[in-house]
């Protein structure tokens, strides 16, 4: 999937907001938050999922030390994690759902096919279609390839033979999704200001040299970029664009705190982000949007994750089970996360687009990418 620079110029960025906000004298005295206490509650569909994520993450921990071939995927059902496997469960496998399964249910389902295999597959169509036209995902049980379109009539008659079975869903056109006062050290779910074009602040971050940023989406600047809160403040300095997965990092002079704004657009509500952790289908997750906050008094709650994208990108979707929008112009760089057993919540990623005609889909940058990528973690 090629992809432009979306801010600044690109036509296609003016509908996130373009909106010149006047700034505040750079010596006005920063204002403090009321409490540092959340009050900021998930969902129950949310809260009940805690133990089915601790265990799933007993499973993904040693999927990602090795290169284990038969793996499909990992899901969240009602009550019982599912792991999809394709052939004999290695023993470090086994010993791993052991573990899990004294934290929650895990049930094994026979995959016909591996991850691996649908992402050779998911190649293949890729260099069978214009990838403006076609977006690729797969499905966590490992039954076949999904390929979501854009004007492509007749594409599903012209679908080459790649040895998995490939359905054509015609999502329609992708659409970027681009607090008003925030003060150093910098926190996310903030306005973020470049130039005319407002974004969200995502998650507070450090790398292994204990340097600090915030990480957002790639198409809300360009490295060099100089970004500001929505009084005008300086945050930071864009850099490590990677367009290839749409994140990026601001350099953040000002410093960086773990804390997240939960609340409205002038609210001072704020929780706790504790850590990071994988993305799973069937999991419940919010999003923390500038201009969600603006429209509803607070974060997008119901976001049930259903695929993860196969193209480069990398992406993961999820929707909104009420049918209300996930995600609104705006929103792009926010963070996207899940609640924590002990309070707070756990970073699960970075917004990144909607789609023109059903805004109840979320498509976002999942935070172990980002890890993959930077070698960060959220800041303690």
């Amino acid at each position: 999937m090629t992809r432009s620079k979306r801010l600044g110029a690109a036509v296609g960025v003016a509908v996130l907001t373009a909106t010149v906000l006047a700034a505040a004298p750079a010596t006005a005295a920063a204002p403090t938050p009321a409490s540092r206490a959340a009050t900021f509650q998930f969902p129950e569909n949310a809260r009940r999922q805690i133990p089915l994520l601790q265990a799933a993450g007993v499973i993904r921990k040693e999927i990602e030390r090795r290169s284990y071939t038969g793996y499909a995927g990992i899901e969240l059902e009602d009550a019982q994690v599912a792991l999809w496997w394709k052939g004999e469960l290695p023993a470090g496998i086994e010993q791993a759902i052991g573990t899990a399964r004294s934290i929650a249910p895990v049930r094994v389902g026979a995959a016909k096919h591996s991850l691996r295999e649908l992402r050779v597959a998911g190649s293949k169509l890729r260099a069978a279609f214009p990838p403006e036209h076609t977006r690729i995902k797969y499905a966590v049980d490992g039954s076949e390839v999904v390929v979501g379109t854009h004007g492509s009539a007749g594409l599903a008659l012209r679908i080459p033979d790649v040895d998995v079975p490939v359905q054509v869903i015609d999502q329609g056109a992708k659409v970027l999704t681009s607090r008003r006062d925030d003060w150093a050290p910098w926190k996310s779910g903030a306005d973020q200001i470049n130039g005319n074009s407002r974004c969200t602040t995502g998650f507070p971050v450090r790398n292994g040299n204990n340097e600090r940023f915030i990480l957002t989406a790639g198409h809300c600047g360009s490295n060099g970029n100089q970004i500001h809160d929505g009084a005008g403040e300086f945050i930071g300095t864009f850099t490590a664009d990677n367009d290839g997965h749409d994140i990026a990092l601001i350099s953040t002079p000002g410093n960086v705190d773990n804390v997240m704004y939960v609340g409205g657009l002038d609210s001072n509500v704020v929780t706790t982000v504790v850590g990071w952790d994988w993305v799973y289908p069937g999991e419940y997750l919010c999003q923390s949007g500038g201009s969600s906050a603006r429209d509803i008094g607070g974060p997008v709650c119901g976001l049930r994750v259903e695929k993860f994208n196969t193209d480069p990108g990398d992406a993961v979707e999820a929707r909104q089970v009420d049918g209300q929008p996930a995600v609104r112009p705006g929103d792009s760089g926010g963070p996207v996360y899940g609640p924590a057993a002990n309070g707070g919540v756990i970073a699960k990623g970075i917004n990144n687009y909607t789609y023109v005609g059903n805004n109840t889909i979320l498509g976002f940058q999942d935070f172990g990418t980002a890890t993959r990528d930077y070698g960060i973690w959220i800041v303690e």
